[in-house]
């Protein structure tokens, strides 16, 4: 049975790498297509549907009365996307990410404070369908900043009239909207197959219900979005990274786990499973903060430094428990 979990996992990440690669240069046509920036496309074609595996999860946990499991998915999946996911896609992608912009350096403020916002809301052992209605609150009105300015989302491209006359065929753009469709739902499937096979490895070594959401499925979640900051990375489409990563843990601390919350609040009577990762995931918030307001610039050094972060933290996770 266990290689049946093995092979499962391994063709998903297969399968999430050619569907991310895929997407990367569907998202820059349509990008251009629309005069979008690539950051907001991005953060809402990629980010929001790349967290539909992060949603169900969650919501088949909230009826099935285990809501603690999409809470460590959330705090596992935003470690992950700050630090892993990040650091791979320097490392292997082989660039830096440029973060000079203003809309990259006010959302990687809004990114921060709504990483820790879930960590702050359930220090009192409860999440409520008042604070579901809060998360979901802050994540419309990011939505709401983002567009109320043009120059916030919109992009003139060089060869724009170009390549709108190209898009505007009939073939081609059901043949992108096609390859969109069947992107996202093999990355849905891949993700899925993830979480099974991981689940299947938790029950084999006995791991606890917070752990199970922290390091199982909320890597498996997030492998969507770190595949697509890799390829995105090897194709030099920096942009699109840090608006694919700030975008999922927005839309995933804030719209899914209102979601999950409104159906099902969320009990936590020991934190004690979350305690070494909420210390980890405001330390890797803060300098990734501090990082970007600075430097203006991910680079392999940063990139090295989060990756030692999040290996400490499976370290601290496995041995101190």
């Amino acid at each position: 049975m266990i290689w049946l979990f093995i092979l499962t996992f391994l063709v998903s990440c297969l399968v999430l790498f050619w569907s991310g690669s895929r997407l990367v240069t569907v998202l820059m046509r349509i990008g251009r297509f629309l005069g979008w920036r690539e950051f907001v496309v991005a953060f809402f074609v990629m980010a929001i549907a790349g967290n539909l595996p992060n949603l169900f999860v969650g919501v088949n946990a909230a009826i099935h009365n285990i809501p603690q499991l999409s809470f460590g998915e959330v705090v596992g999946g935003n470690l992950v996307d700050l630090t892993l996911a990040v650091a791979l896609a320097v490392l292997i992608g082989g660039v830096s990410l440029p973060a000079a912009s203003r809309l990259i350096q006010t959302t990687t403020l809004f990114t921060v404070a709504i990483a820790i916002l879930p960590l702050v809301l359930i220090l009192d052992g409860h999440l409520g369908r008042g604070d579901g209605l809060v998360l979901i609150s802050v994540f419309i009105f990011y939505v709401f900043w983002l567009f109320s300015r043009e120059e916030r989302f919109s992009k003139r491209y060089s060869n724009q009239k170009k390549e709108k006359k190209i898009i505007k065929e009939a073939k081609n753009f059901f043949k992108d909207l096609g390859l969109i469709v069947l992107s996202l739902f093999l990355l849905l499937m891949a993700s899925q197959g993830i979480v099974k096979s991981a689940q299947g490895f938790s029950e084999a070594l006995n791991l606890s219900l917070p752990l199970v959401g922290m390091l199982i499925v909320g890597v498996g979640n997030a492998l969507p979005e770190t595949y697509f900051a890799i390829a995105s990375a090897r194709k030099r489409q920096t942009w699109m990274i840090l608006g694919n990563l700030m975008g999922s843990i927005i839309s995933c601390a804030t719209l899914v786990l209102g979601i999950v919350v409104l159906i099902r609040p969320i009990e936590i009577a020991n934190f004690s499973p979350f305690a070494i990762a909420r210390i980890f995931l405001i330390a890797s918030a803060f300098f990734f903060l501090i990082v970007v307001r600075s430097g203006q610039r991910i680079t392999k050094k940063e990139a090295v430094f989060l990756l030692l972060v999040y290996f400490l933290f499976l370290a601290a996770e496995i041995f101190l428990k």
